[in-house]
């Protein structure tokens, strides 16, 4: 694909709620679009997602390739367990450290785009939760590229573009029928000059890429902070990257703050169950022990270990509430990060 100097790159990223609003918005795309468009959804182990869009498409969709030079007209997919990046003008799948417990994710998607394609991509956010997404298009705009995000309004799960709106100075917000007439005038404008790429995000490229990932790195994109990895449980830096809280762990894990607490969520849930468990084992081993007891005249004994299994079960009960005051919150941001078979 020879060097263009047009806007002919446009990177999507979605989560919850995105499924619909992309179906609509390739359904109608102009036949004719000069742009080649890229497309990361957190999905599960398994998707077929290429061939479902395909049926609404105007324009051909495929699953990614790596090493394929990509082509204006078409529309790639990212495929479930390898980060989707761009490197020039080929397409790379990678099985670096997932980003926000995704892989492929969306900031690895934008960040290769702003990287490699500078003031030729443009980036789009749409429904999703947490603040996938943000990161990326920051990078992008950084590199001279453009931001659309979709109308929050609109949008089913709206955290994704609200993030985008409050971190990142975006060029436009849109509902989805607004977006085809959209690419259509801005595929066609002039890229213009792409500013030199910042260190940092050139270092956060090169991790998704499986180019770099080590303590010093680390060290040159921000401060180790007092947290810990929710993936490898090694220590977490954080990064500066103006208003927006991130962190990186050494392995190369990236995590937006909200991103943080949901890790932490789900292993305080962990550890919560495993100590019930742990409980109702104990009061039920105590109880074995009571009647064995029992049954040799050693009712004193026996009275103590029911007493007891009667302070494990209490204790197994606490446990249980404490894990359904906190389950929602915590189960439906999982719900999210455990991705679709689409």
């Amino acid at each position: 694909m020879p060097r263009a100097s047009t806007r002919d790159i446009i990177v999507i990223g979605g989560s919850a709620g995105a499924f619909e609003t992309l179906r609509l918005l390739l359904a109608s795309l102009p036949p004719d679009l000069p742009a080649a468009l890229f497309v990361v959804l957190h999905i599960g182990e398994t998707s077929y997602l290429p061939s479902i869009l395909e049926k609404r498409s105007v324009l051909p969709v495929v699953p990614a390739e790596s090493g394929v030079a990509f082509e204006r007209g078409k529309i790639y997919v990212g495929v479930p367990g390898v980060h989707l990046l761009l490197h020039d003008d080929h397409i790379l799948l990678r099985r670096g450290p997932r980003e926000n417990f995704a892989r492929p994710a969306v900031d690895s998607l934008f960040r290769s785009a702003a990287v490699s394609l500078g003031s030729r991509a443009i980036g789009v956010v749409l429904s999703g939760s947490l603040s996938d997404g943000t990161a990326g298009l920051r990078a992008i705009k950084r590199c001279g590229g453009l931001a659309i995000v979709q109308q929050p309004e609109e949008a089913m799960v709206p955290v994704m573009p609200l993030s985008a709106l409050r971190h990142v100075d975006v060029d436009h917000v849109c509902r989805v029928e607004e977006m085809a007439p959209l690419f259509a005038r801005l595929t066609r404008q002039p890229a213009g000059r792409s500013p030199e790429v910042p260190v940092d995000v050139r270092l956060e490229a090169a991790i998704a890429a499986q180019e770099l990932a080590d303590m010093r790195v680390d060290d040159a994109l921000g401060n180790i902070s007092p947290f810990t990895c929710p993936e490898c449980r090694g220590a977490l830096w954080t990064i500066d990257d103006g208003s927006m809280l991130r962190f990186r762990c050494h392995v190369g894990h990236a995590f937006t703050a909200d991103a943080v607490l949901l890790g932490q969520g789900e292993e305080i849930e962990r550890l919560l169950g495993s100590l019930q468990r742990g409980h109702q084992e104990r009061a039920a081993l105590a109880r074995r022990m009571a009647t064995l007891e029992r049954a040799e005249k050693r009712h004193t004994l026996a009275d103590r270990l029911e007493s007891r299994a009667q302070e494990y079960e209490e204790d197994a009960q606490l446990i249980m509430q404490l894990m359904r005051r906190g389950l929602g919150g915590v189960a439906g941001a999982t719900k999210k990060k455990k991705g679709t078979a689409v």
